[in-house]
C-alpha cells in the first residue's frame, strides 16, 4: 500500500538513507517509490532544499564516462534524523494505538 508522504517524511527517508550510506539521486529515488509514488522531479528539489539547509553535502564522482552526484549527510543532518526519527516514533505509537483500539479519548 502507497500513502503520501509529507515534506518531513520525505526528509527523514531521504536523511535515513544517507546516514547509513552516501547515495546519488536515483538510487534515492527507487528507494523513496518502494513506500512512495513520488516522481524524480519531485525528490531532486527536496535534495536541493535539504542541502542549502545544511543537513546534505553533494559531491560529484565518475561513473561510466561521467559524473554521478553523490548525497552525504552532514552532522547537522544526523542531529535533524534524529530529531525526525523520535518525532515519527510519537506519530507511529499513536497510531499504532488508533489502530489497535487503545487510544485513550
Amino acid at each position: 500500500m502507497i500513502f503520501p508522504l509529507s515534506p518531513p517524511m520525505f526528509d527523514l527517508l531521504i536523511l535515513s538513507i544517507t546516514e547509513k550510506e552516501d547515495s546519488y539521486g536515483y538510487q534515492l529515488s527507487q528507494k523513496i517509490k518502494n513506500v512512495s509514488g513520488v516522481k524524480d522531479s519531485t525528490l531532486y528539489p527536496i535534495l536541493k532544499r535539504l542541502q542549502e539547509q545544511g543537513f546534505l553535502s553533494v559531491y560529484d564522482q565518475p561513473f561510466q564516462g561521467r559524473n554521478r552526484r553523490y548525497y552525504r549527510i552532514t552532522d547537522s543532518g544526523r542531529q535533524r534524523y534524529r530529531e525526525l526519527m523520535e518525532e515519527w516514533q510519537l506519530h507511529k505509537e499513536a497510531i499504532d494505538q488508533i489502530l489497535k483500539g487503545e487510544m485513550k479519548e
